[in-house]
């Protein structure tokens, strides 16, 4: 999962290094519209890990 996390990470920095100063709106717009994907995947992976151990009977 580390590793994942690290692509991750370099691809968002890769993104925000790209980004020309001059469109700060746009950039900051785009970086929460980055994060707002991550988080809502983030979130709909964590429920569906919640689903899978209360159908297994471990919680």
């Amino acid at each position: 999962m580390n590793s994942v996390s690290a692509q991750l990470i370099l691809v968002l920095t890769s993104l925000l290094l790209s980004l020309p100063v001059v469109e700060a709106v746009a950039a900051g717009d785009a970086i929460a519209l980055l994060l707002g994907v991550v988080l809502s995947i983030t979130g709909i992976c964590a429920c569906l890990g919640i689903y899978a151990r209360k159908r297994n009977g471990q919680m």
